[in-house]
Protein backbone atom coordinates (compact mmCIF):
# COMPACT_ATOMS: atom_id res chain seq x y z
CA UNK A 1 0.00 0.00 0.00
CA UNK A 2 1.36 3.35 -1.60
CA UNK A 3 1.66 5.96 1.34
CA UNK A 4 -0.29 9.51 1.42
CA UNK A 5 0.93 12.37 -0.29
CA UNK A 6 1.24 14.57 2.72
CA UNK A 7 0.90 13.17 6.49
CA UNK A 8 1.39 15.15 9.33
CA UNK A 9 1.50 14.32 12.75
CA UNK A 10 1.09 16.40 16.11
CA UNK A 11 2.23 19.15 13.91
CA UNK A 12 2.93 22.53 15.85
CA UNK A 13 3.83 25.82 15.33
CA UNK A 14 4.82 28.56 17.76
CA UNK A 15 5.56 32.05 16.84
CA UNK A 16 7.90 34.50 19.45
CA UNK A 17 6.47 37.38 19.52
CA UNK A 18 7.46 39.46 23.05
CA UNK A 19 9.35 39.25 26.58
CA UNK A 20 7.45 39.00 29.48
CA UNK A 21 8.21 41.32 32.26
CA UNK A 22 10.59 38.38 33.71
CA UNK A 23 12.54 37.31 30.46
CA UNK A 24 10.46 34.69 29.44
CA UNK A 25 9.79 34.64 25.51
CA UNK A 26 5.84 34.27 25.30
CA UNK A 27 4.63 32.46 21.71
CA UNK A 28 1.87 32.12 19.54
CA UNK A 29 0.87 28.80 19.28
CA UNK A 30 -0.70 29.40 15.56
CA UNK A 31 -1.00 25.18 15.10
CA UNK A 32 -1.44 23.30 18.18
CA UNK A 33 -0.90 19.33 17.36
CA UNK A 34 -2.49 18.85 13.84
CA UNK A 35 -2.83 15.34 12.32
CA UNK A 36 -3.67 15.54 8.69
CA UNK A 37 -3.72 12.52 5.54
CA UNK A 38 -4.06 14.20 2.07
CA UNK A 39 -4.26 11.24 -0.30
CA UNK A 40 -3.52 11.41 -4.33
CA UNK A 41 -6.35 13.10 -6.06
CA UNK A 42 -8.03 14.11 -2.73
CA UNK A 43 -9.79 17.86 -1.66
CA UNK A 44 -9.76 18.52 2.06
CA UNK A 45 -10.72 22.02 3.10
CA UNK A 46 -9.68 23.66 6.23
CA UNK A 47 -12.57 26.24 7.06
CA UNK A 48 -12.44 28.41 10.52
CA UNK A 49 -11.81 31.94 11.77
CA UNK A 50 -9.26 34.25 10.72
CA UNK A 51 -6.78 33.54 13.16
CA UNK A 52 -7.11 30.03 13.73
CA UNK A 53 -3.98 28.42 11.87
CA UNK A 54 -5.53 27.56 8.60
CA UNK A 55 -2.83 29.66 6.55
CA UNK A 56 0.18 28.63 8.91
CA UNK A 57 -0.76 24.91 8.22
CA UNK A 58 -0.69 25.69 4.86
CA UNK A 59 2.26 27.02 4.56
CA UNK A 60 4.25 24.29 6.64
CA UNK A 61 2.82 21.79 3.71
CA UNK A 62 3.88 23.73 1.00
CA UNK A 63 7.42 24.21 2.52
CA UNK A 64 7.31 28.07 3.49
CA UNK A 65 7.38 27.85 7.06
CA UNK A 66 9.17 25.26 9.32
CA UNK A 67 7.10 23.09 12.04
CA UNK A 68 8.37 24.00 15.72
CA UNK A 69 7.88 20.48 16.45
CA UNK A 70 5.82 17.39 14.90
CA UNK A 71 6.68 15.46 12.17
CA UNK A 72 6.00 16.02 7.94
CA UNK A 73 6.02 13.15 5.64
CA UNK A 74 6.03 13.27 1.88
CA UNK A 75 5.31 9.87 0.26
CA UNK A 76 5.98 8.34 3.66
CA UNK A 77 9.23 10.49 4.09
CA UNK A 78 10.89 13.03 6.77
CA UNK A 79 11.09 16.45 4.64
CA UNK A 80 14.04 17.51 7.97
CA UNK A 81 16.07 14.05 6.70
CA UNK A 82 15.36 14.45 2.95
CA UNK A 83 18.18 14.83 1.06
CA UNK A 84 18.52 17.98 -1.35
CA UNK A 85 17.66 16.25 -4.56
CA UNK A 86 14.33 14.46 -2.72
CA UNK A 87 13.78 17.97 -0.81
CA UNK A 88 13.44 19.92 -3.92
CA UNK A 89 11.18 17.51 -5.88
CA UNK A 90 8.56 17.85 -2.62
CA UNK A 91 9.26 21.60 -3.08
CA UNK A 92 8.11 20.88 -7.03
CA UNK A 93 4.82 18.72 -6.21
CA UNK A 94 3.31 20.69 -3.72
CA UNK A 95 2.42 24.19 -5.06
CA UNK A 96 0.57 27.79 -3.32
CA UNK A 97 -2.20 29.57 -4.49
CA UNK A 98 -1.73 32.48 -2.59
CA UNK A 99 -4.65 34.89 -1.22
CA UNK A 100 -4.19 38.04 -2.29
CA UNK A 101 -3.15 37.84 -6.28
CA UNK A 102 -1.99 41.55 -5.88
CA UNK A 103 0.60 41.58 -4.17
CA UNK A 104 1.78 37.54 -5.19
CA UNK A 105 2.77 38.68 -8.46
CA UNK A 106 5.87 40.48 -9.21
CA UNK A 107 4.21 44.11 -10.68
CA UNK A 108 8.46 44.54 -12.92
CA UNK A 109 7.54 41.25 -14.65
CA UNK A 110 5.55 40.16 -17.83
CA UNK A 111 3.00 37.19 -17.50
CA UNK A 112 5.25 35.60 -19.94
CA UNK A 113 8.07 36.13 -17.94
CA UNK A 114 6.53 35.09 -14.47
CA UNK A 115 5.03 31.83 -16.04
CA UNK A 116 8.55 30.92 -17.85
CA UNK A 117 10.62 31.15 -15.00
CA UNK A 118 9.59 27.87 -13.18
CA UNK A 119 9.52 26.48 -16.91
CA UNK A 120 12.80 27.15 -17.35
CA UNK A 121 14.04 26.38 -13.66
CA UNK A 122 12.82 23.01 -13.88
CA UNK A 123 13.62 22.17 -17.68
CA UNK A 124 10.32 21.42 -18.52
CA UNK A 125 10.63 24.26 -21.60
CA UNK A 126 14.19 26.12 -22.68
CA UNK A 127 14.19 27.77 -26.08
CA UNK A 128 12.46 31.06 -26.43
CA UNK A 129 9.86 29.24 -28.43
CA UNK A 130 9.26 25.63 -26.51
CA UNK A 131 8.74 28.93 -23.71
CA UNK A 132 5.99 30.86 -25.62
CA UNK A 133 4.13 27.70 -26.43
CA UNK A 134 4.06 25.94 -22.93
CA UNK A 135 3.01 29.33 -21.44
CA UNK A 136 0.64 30.01 -24.03
CA UNK A 137 -1.40 26.40 -23.22
CA UNK A 138 -1.39 27.46 -19.62
CA UNK A 139 -2.48 30.59 -20.40
CA UNK A 140 -5.42 28.84 -22.65
CA UNK A 141 -6.09 26.01 -19.77
CA UNK A 142 -6.68 28.92 -16.92
CA UNK A 143 -9.51 30.32 -19.69
CA UNK A 144 -7.11 33.30 -21.21
CA UNK A 145 -7.72 33.61 -24.54
CA UNK A 146 -6.43 34.41 -26.88
CA UNK A 147 -2.98 33.93 -25.29
CA UNK A 148 -1.38 35.93 -27.22
CA UNK A 149 -3.09 38.91 -25.63
CA UNK A 150 -1.89 38.37 -22.34
CA UNK A 151 1.52 37.11 -22.84
CA UNK A 152 3.38 40.39 -22.36
CA UNK A 153 0.96 42.08 -20.24
CA UNK A 154 2.01 43.75 -16.55
CA UNK A 155 0.17 42.54 -13.66
CA UNK A 156 -1.45 46.45 -13.24
CA UNK A 157 -2.97 45.55 -16.81
CA UNK A 158 -4.74 42.96 -15.87
CA UNK A 159 -8.07 42.22 -13.36
CA UNK A 160 -8.81 41.06 -10.52
CA UNK A 161 -9.81 37.53 -11.66
CA UNK A 162 -7.18 37.42 -14.83
CA UNK A 163 -4.33 37.87 -12.07
CA UNK A 164 -5.61 34.66 -9.73
CA UNK A 165 -6.09 33.06 -13.06
CA UNK A 166 -2.26 33.71 -13.83
CA UNK A 167 -1.64 32.47 -10.18
CA UNK A 168 -2.86 29.39 -10.60
CA UNK A 169 -1.57 28.91 -13.80
CA UNK A 170 1.82 29.70 -11.99
CA UNK A 171 0.97 26.72 -9.45
CA UNK A 172 0.05 24.12 -12.28
CA UNK A 173 3.08 24.71 -14.33
CA UNK A 174 4.92 22.32 -13.03
CA UNK A 175 2.78 19.54 -12.82
CA UNK A 176 2.25 19.73 -8.85
CA UNK A 177 0.70 16.47 -6.83
CA UNK A 178 -0.29 18.84 -4.34
CA UNK A 179 -1.82 22.41 -4.98
CA UNK A 180 -2.15 24.38 -1.09
CA UNK A 181 -5.14 27.05 -2.42
CA UNK A 182 -5.28 29.77 0.56
CA UNK A 183 -8.60 31.68 0.18
CA UNK A 184 -8.33 31.87 -3.37
CA UNK A 185 -11.36 34.11 -4.12
CA UNK A 186 -11.42 36.36 -0.87
CA UNK A 187 -9.90 39.22 -3.18
CA UNK A 188 -11.95 38.79 -6.57
CA UNK A 189 -15.09 40.04 -7.37
CA UNK A 190 -18.20 37.94 -5.98
CA UNK A 191 -19.04 37.64 -9.83
CA UNK A 192 -15.93 36.15 -10.52
CA UNK A 193 -15.62 33.63 -7.47
CA UNK A 194 -18.05 30.47 -8.93
CA UNK A 195 -15.77 30.70 -12.31
CA UNK A 196 -12.68 30.63 -10.34
CA UNK A 197 -13.39 27.50 -8.02
CA UNK A 198 -15.13 25.94 -11.09
CA UNK A 199 -11.57 26.60 -12.76
CA UNK A 200 -9.41 24.68 -9.96
CA UNK A 201 -11.94 21.70 -9.67
CA UNK A 202 -12.01 21.50 -13.96
CA UNK A 203 -8.20 21.32 -13.30
CA UNK A 204 -8.07 19.36 -10.43
CA UNK A 205 -9.73 16.43 -12.88
CA UNK A 206 -7.68 17.22 -15.71
CA UNK A 207 -4.27 16.85 -13.69
CA UNK A 208 -5.21 14.66 -10.66
CA UNK A 209 -3.59 16.96 -8.20
CA UNK A 210 -4.54 17.10 -4.33
CA UNK A 211 -6.11 20.41 -3.24
CA UNK A 212 -6.09 21.96 0.50
CA UNK A 213 -7.91 24.39 -0.16
CA UNK A 214 -8.31 27.32 2.73
CA UNK A 215 -11.23 29.63 3.05
CA UNK A 216 -13.67 31.07 6.09
CA UNK A 217 -16.34 31.00 3.75
CA UNK A 218 -18.73 27.84 4.30
CA UNK A 219 -20.70 28.68 0.75
CA UNK A 220 -16.94 28.37 -0.51
CA UNK A 221 -15.89 25.17 1.50
CA UNK A 222 -19.39 23.19 0.44
CA UNK A 223 -19.57 24.14 -3.35
CA UNK A 224 -15.64 23.11 -3.68
CA UNK A 225 -15.39 20.04 -1.49
CA UNK A 226 -18.64 18.60 -2.58
CA UNK A 227 -18.57 19.18 -5.83
CA UNK A 228 -14.87 17.29 -5.54
CA UNK A 229 -15.86 14.70 -3.39
CA UNK A 230 -13.52 15.84 -0.53
CA UNK A 231 -13.75 16.37 3.15
CA UNK A 232 -14.03 19.36 5.22
CA UNK A 233 -11.91 20.12 8.59
CA UNK A 234 -12.78 23.01 10.76
CA UNK A 235 -10.25 24.73 12.89
CA UNK A 236 -10.14 26.43 16.06
CA UNK A 237 -7.15 27.94 17.96
CA UNK A 238 -4.58 25.92 16.32
CA UNK A 239 -6.44 22.76 16.55
CA UNK A 240 -8.55 20.69 14.06
CA UNK A 241 -12.82 19.92 15.97
CA UNK A 242 -14.27 18.32 13.32
CA UNK A 243 -13.57 16.57 10.08
CA UNK A 244 -15.75 14.96 7.70
CA UNK A 245 -17.83 14.55 4.08
CA UNK A 246 -18.79 18.13 3.12
CA UNK A 247 -22.57 17.38 3.18
CA UNK A 248 -22.53 15.84 6.30
CA UNK A 249 -20.47 18.03 8.19
CA UNK A 250 -22.90 21.05 6.61
CA UNK A 251 -25.73 19.20 7.12
CA UNK A 252 -25.22 17.48 10.36
CA UNK A 253 -22.57 19.03 12.29
CA UNK A 254 -21.19 17.74 15.69
CA UNK A 255 -18.93 19.76 17.12
CA UNK A 256 -20.69 23.09 18.70
CA UNK A 257 -17.99 25.79 17.17
CA UNK A 258 -19.10 23.91 13.66
CA UNK A 259 -22.96 24.49 14.98
CA UNK A 260 -21.91 27.68 16.06
CA UNK A 261 -20.20 28.76 12.31
CA UNK A 262 -23.10 26.97 10.27
CA UNK A 263 -25.75 29.08 12.31
CA UNK A 264 -24.11 32.31 11.48
CA UNK A 265 -24.32 31.73 7.50
CA UNK A 266 -27.07 34.39 5.71
CA UNK A 267 -29.96 32.11 4.38
CA UNK A 268 -30.92 33.46 0.86
CA UNK A 269 -35.10 33.02 1.78
CA UNK A 270 -36.69 35.61 3.78
CA UNK A 271 -38.99 32.82 5.70
CA UNK A 272 -36.23 30.58 6.27
CA UNK A 273 -33.92 33.45 7.83
CA UNK A 274 -36.86 34.49 10.00
CA UNK A 275 -36.89 30.98 11.09
CA UNK A 276 -33.41 30.02 11.90
CA UNK A 277 -32.06 31.35 14.96
CA UNK A 278 -28.46 31.30 15.74
CA UNK A 279 -27.18 29.71 18.66
CA UNK A 280 -25.62 32.10 21.22
CA UNK A 281 -22.27 31.71 22.39
CA UNK A 282 -21.10 32.16 26.63
CA UNK A 283 -18.94 34.83 25.44
CA UNK A 284 -17.85 36.50 22.53
CA UNK A 285 -14.20 37.09 23.33
CA UNK A 286 -11.91 34.62 21.04
CA UNK A 287 -9.50 33.23 23.64
CA UNK A 288 -5.65 34.42 22.98
CA UNK A 289 -3.44 31.93 21.14
CA UNK A 290 -0.48 33.06 23.48
CA UNK A 291 -2.59 31.73 26.26
CA UNK A 292 -5.41 29.55 25.22
CA UNK A 293 -7.91 28.06 27.87
CA UNK A 294 -7.12 24.31 29.18
CA UNK A 295 -8.72 21.49 28.44
CA UNK A 296 -11.26 21.82 25.11
CA UNK A 297 -9.77 25.53 24.19
CA UNK A 298 -13.72 26.24 22.75
CA UNK A 299 -15.05 25.82 26.37
CA UNK A 300 -15.34 29.44 27.39
CA UNK A 301 -17.23 30.15 24.65
CA UNK A 302 -19.30 26.83 24.35
CA UNK A 303 -22.93 26.94 25.31
CA UNK A 304 -22.73 23.35 25.71
CA UNK A 305 -19.92 22.98 27.78
CA UNK A 306 -19.68 20.47 30.71
CA UNK A 307 -17.07 20.10 33.68
CA UNK A 308 -14.86 17.86 32.01
CA UNK A 309 -13.92 20.37 28.96
CA UNK A 310 -12.24 22.90 31.28
CA UNK A 311 -9.71 20.46 32.41
CA UNK A 312 -9.39 17.72 30.03
CA UNK A 313 -8.24 18.20 25.99
CA UNK A 314 -10.51 16.08 23.71
CA UNK A 315 -8.99 13.79 21.18
CA UNK A 316 -10.33 13.77 17.41
CA UNK A 317 -12.28 10.53 17.41
CA UNK A 318 -14.10 8.92 14.46
CA UNK A 319 -17.96 9.09 15.89
CA UNK A 320 -19.27 7.79 12.29
CA UNK A 321 -17.88 6.01 8.84
CA UNK A 322 -15.34 8.70 8.19
CA UNK A 323 -16.39 11.59 10.10
CA UNK A 324 -14.72 12.94 13.26
CA UNK A 325 -15.17 15.46 15.99
CA UNK A 326 -12.69 16.51 18.92
CA UNK A 327 -15.78 16.75 21.66
CA UNK A 328 -16.76 15.41 25.59
CA UNK A 329 -20.35 15.69 24.08
CA UNK A 330 -19.68 12.48 22.37
CA UNK A 331 -16.87 10.86 23.73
Amino acid sequence: MNPPLIEVRDLKVYFPVRRGIFGKTLYVKAVDGVDLVIDKGQIITLVGESGCGKTTLGKVIAGLIEPTSGVMLYMGKDIRRMSRREYMKYRRNVQIIHQDPYASLNPTKTVFQTLSTPLRKWGIARSRSKLIEKVSELLELVGLHPARDFLFKYPHQLSGGQRQRVVIARAISVNPLVIVADEPITMIDVSLRIGILDLMLDLQKRLGSSYLFITHDFGAARYFTAKGGGLIAVMYLGNIVEMGPAEEVIHDPLHPYTKVLLSAVPVPDPELSRKKKPIKLKSLDIPSPINPPPGCKFHTRCPYSIDKCSSVVPELVEIKKNHYVACHLYT
